[in-house]
């Protein structure tokens, strides 16, 4: 069974003298959709005649995979999604009109939650935590109808209805197609409920933004790669040459896990969100964490803080451990790791110890990665790299040409 797909309707695809394409449904990820009598859902792969289509992101993810095991290696690749629950959104863009409102019924601005502060909603518990019902819903479908094993699910620190899941991991794909089905679940069950659930990474200002910090160990049959029981900080020699590609690269590599305008909104000092390239344990300002309790061979792993849940996960993950593995080939060495706040550092004390920061605008990662992009080779295609760039040059172009209230308040007077 395969479902015609014209190419030239999906952006990036292909264009109207070359848009027959097909999708193939992947079996063993059927699922019934519970609140949808009589139908299911399929996960598909996309062939342009009997050939895999290079473009498709899942195909990448696949390749990762399979470059992987064909090096004696699996990965074990977990997430933290973040996302807010509004009551309503309501966005006009016109020549004459832009307007954003935001109503949520736990923010400050509410009249229902007048002690509330922002960022302040760190485990709020109920009653201020008005979706815990929701949270159990959402957790008990995804484990029941969709195989997906919730392993927490809490309000995170944004005071207006921001909230965190994580899930148990598996191979990039794997984790990839678990991220994509999740974001479709939580979307569609807000929706049902008259709720708007939101991925943007910075939908509030002067709160927390939302983040999808991924995890990563690489294992050789049962043993942890990364695990070294004798190293202070219980690292292998391949996860710091690891963690040193990720540095090394981690400014191009924002072009796909901070792939919108709206990323580098949230990638500002004073919202515990990434902006300084250095590596940490325990360490929440770093770019890269090493989690403190990860001191065994099973927790061990590298936590790279700086995606958001509006990157595409199939382009993203495999592109994060593309970098790290740059990293092992070439014996990066990352540096001792920063046990201080970055964020306090002065910037003469950055310079001095050669510190440099992620992107400032979706601009400047799509900069670097033009520039660097070498290690990305032994799975991404030169074509998609370059549609890929293209698109979001475009993106860039349209969003950054609207003037934006702000803009207009502080200059009004010029």
């Amino acid at each position: 069974m395969v479902v015609k797909l014209d190419g030239s309707s999906v952006k990036g695809f292909t264009g109207v003298e070359e848009s027959d394409l097909v999708l193939k449904p992947i079996i063993e990820s059927f699922v019934k959709i519970p609140w949808l009598n009589g139908v299911g859902r399929f996960l598909c792969t996309v062939y342009s005649g009997s050939e895999r289509f290079s473009r498709d992101p899942r195909y990448v993810a696949e390749k990762l995979d399979d470059l992987l095991h064909n090096n004696g290696l699996k990965p074990l690749v977990s997430a933290e999604i973040e996302y807010f629950i509004f009551d309503r959104i309501r966005v006009y863009l016109d020549v004459w009109k832009q307007v954003l409102e935001i109503a949520s019924s736990e923010a400050y601005w509410s009249l229902n939650a007048p002690f509330n502060k922002l960022k302040d909603g760190y485990y709020t518990p109920h009653p201020r935590d008005r979706f815990e019902d929701f949270k159990l819903e959402v957790a008990e479908t995804l484990e029941k109808s969709f195989n997906i094993v919730i392993e927490s699910y809490h309000h995170e620190v944004a005071c207006s209805s921001q909230h965190e899941i994580v899930f148990q991991g598996g191979s990039a794909t794997y984790v990839a197609d678990t991220i994509q089905t999740i974001k479709y679940v939580i979307k569609t069950l807000a929706y049902k409920k008259g709720f708007v659930a939101s991925f943007l990474p910075k939908p509030v200002y002067g709160d927390n933004g939302s983040g999808m910090h991924i995890h990563i160990s690489l294992w050789s049959g049962e043993n942890n790669v990364f695990y070294d029981p004798s190293d202070k900080y219980y690292l292998s020699r391949e996860a710091r040459y690891f963690i040193g590609g990720l540095l090394m690269h981690a400014r191009a590599l924002a072009a796909f896990t901070n792939p919108t305008t709206n990323s580098y909104k949230r990638l500002v000092p004073g919202y515990e969100a990434p902006v300084y390239l250095v590596w940490g344990r325990g360490n929440r300002s770093a770019a890269i964490r090493i989690p403190g309790y990860a001191t065994t061979s099973k927790t061990l792993r590298i936590e790279y803080r700086p995606p958001d849940p509006s990157a595409n996960p199939y382009l993203a993950i495999p592109a994060v451990i593309l970098a790290g593995l740059d990293g092992v080939k070439k014996k990066i060495d990352p540096g001792d790791p920063v046990e201080g706040n970055v964020y306090r550092m002065s910037r003469s004390k950055r310079l001095e110890y050669g510190i440099r920061e992620l992107p400032r605008s979706l601009d400047e990662a799509l900069d670097e990665l033009e520039n660097d992009n070498d290690w990305l080779k032994p799975v991404f295609t030169k074509d998609l790299l370059e549609e890929y760039i293209e698109l979001k040059r475009e993106e860039s172009r349209k969003i950054s040409s609207y003037p934006n209230p702000s803009e207009i308040y502080h200059y009004i007077d010029v």
